[in-house]
């Protein structure tokens, strides 16, 4: 470092020193001036040559730099009043070695209007960094509570209880049922109803995240981990949940790899990043959720029986809203009132026809479902009362699904009762085509929820739609 300074010219130092810090003082452990560069000597007026070696004091109006250079103590950010104006400015002791030779003043802002002009800039940044730190902190926090789950069937309080007698506890929680009856909203409420309501909730959907970008997202990354890594390294979804709660839907879709990761993390309360080399200790409440039959895949090696027993200490089977029907006005009128925030209406009421049509359905897709049905009837409601001419035809025309069952059932049995009979080849084909028809009407016609309630990858389903050349 000698050797470099070495090669600069003094008067390329001096602008250097000039350019970097603007005005600068330095003294000795007497307080005697042995530096001022020339920015600093035009305010106080006098000339280079005369400050050397006079008392600090003699040369800046209220000077501190005697007293830092004798206590050797710091004083950052300091107000000092100097010809009528006030200054920022930094004092810091000069050690060389371990020995205390003198000290440095520097000058942050030279009057009140460089402060402001400072602040202009700076003010911006700091409410944009307010900002997000809000949005970041709300999004963080468990939005429902156990007084927002609405329900009063036998069946329903059952599941209800169990999910706020094991709120209070640390262990981890599996939360089973179809899709759109409400597995987060759970999560949400054990969370909020926990000692760790005051941290973290943070979520994680196993399924929308590419298997290649899953790790870095739940465990973090270093600093070079790979292309593109973020300077400093990012935190993972397990340290952002550290003395919280992380949620992990759909857990049924992760790989065999990750399952082996989380797996240890599980075990070792600790998260390791990607690129790291040290382990990270977590303190983190897991809570999972699948609509897939896990029991089945640890039987097709689909998925790990460790860390199944690992998630399942407590299993929370949520009913659909079919086990439940009677439930239905109380979730309608609830989601109604949600809907009416939305869409700044007020006053809108369900008609008893409505109400009976909406009770015979079979609601594959549960209160998400019913939640789409209620929002489509507001969008085309002009008075304040739905009729059935507002439901979707679906509804209206073929009120319960049951019979898309019976049908399917008896086309299964006149396939088994034949008198001719087939390859197995082909009766496996027509047994196909007609789940597939099945689960495409339980689905309205949704491809990835029909693939999910046949229990195959998205892949799959596509491929065998196009060999029976099944529409949607």
């Amino acid at each position: 470092m000698n050797s470099m300074l070495e090669s600069l010219p003094f008067d390329w130092i001096s602008e250097i020193i000039n350019l970097a810090t603007e005005w600068i003082v330095v003294v000795n452990r007497e307080g005697k001036v042995l530096y001022m560069n020339e920015s600093y000597c035009e305010f106080v007026g006098r000339s280079a040559d005369e400050v050397i070696g006079m008392p600090v004091v003699d040369v800046i109006e209220n000077s501190r730099m005697h007293i830092v250079a004798k206590t050797g103590q710091a004083e950052v950010a300091e107000i000092h009043p100097i010809k009528n104006t006030e200054m920022v400015a930094n004092r810091y002791p000069l050690y060389v070695g371990d020995e205390l030779v003198g000290a440095v003043g520097t000058v942050m802002f030279r009057n009140a209007q460089d402060w402001i002009e400072y602040s202009k800039k700076v003010e911006p940044l700091v409410e944009e960094l307010n900002y997000y730190k809000r949005k970041f902190e709300k999004e963080l926090n468990s939005k429902y509570s156990f007084n927002q789950i609405i329900g009063d069937t036998p069946v329903f309080n059952a599941t209800k209880n169990l999910a706020e007698q094991v709120s209070a506890s640390s262990s981890a929680i599996l939360l089973f049922g179809e899709s759109g009856t409400g597995k987060e909203l759970f999560a949400h409420a054990i969370h909020d109803a926990s000692p760790r309501r005051n941290f973290p909730f943070v979520r994680v959907n196993c399924a929308s995240i590419p298997e290649h970008l899953l790790e870095s997202e739940l465990f973090g990354y270093e600093e070079g981990a790979f292309t593109g890594a973020k300077r400093g390294g990012k935190k993972g979804k397990f340290e952002l949940a550290n003395r919280g709660t992380i949620f992990l839907d759909e857990i049924g879709d992760m790989s065999l790899h990750m399952q082996s990761k989380l797996l240890r993390v599980l075990q070792e309360r600790e998260i390791e990043r990607v690129g790291g080399s040290s382990p990270i200790s977590i303190d983190v409440r897991v809570i999972a959720a699948t609509h897939r039959n896990l029991e089945k895949m640890v039987v097709l090696k689909e998925f790990r029986q460790d860390l199944y027993y690992r998630l399942n200490v407590i299993k929370i089977d949520i009913p659909p809203l079919r086990s439940r029907i009677n439930d239905l006005p109380l979730i309608a009128d609830s989601l109604i009132k949600k809907l009416e925030r939305k869409f700044h209406r007020n006053g809108i009421q369900i008609s008893n026809e409505v109400l009976q049509i909406l009770k015979s359905h079979h609601w594959p897709g549960n209160i998400r479902e019913l939640e789409n049905v209620l929002e489509r009837c507001i969008n085309v409601l002009n008075g304040k009362v739905i009729t059935p001419k507002q439901l979707p035809l679906y509804l209206y025309e073929n009120p319960t699904s049951q019979k898309n069952t019976v049908e399917f059932e008896k086309n299964v049995s006149q396939l088994n009762n034949q008198n001719t009979i087939k390859s197995l080849k082909e009766m496996v084909e027509e047994t196909e085509k007609e789940a597939i028809k099945r689960a495409l009407i339980e689905s309205q016609g949704n491809k990835i929820e029909a693939a999910k309630l046949l229990e195959i990858s998205k892949s799959t389903f596509y491929e065998k739609c196009k060999a029976y050349n099944i529409k949607s």
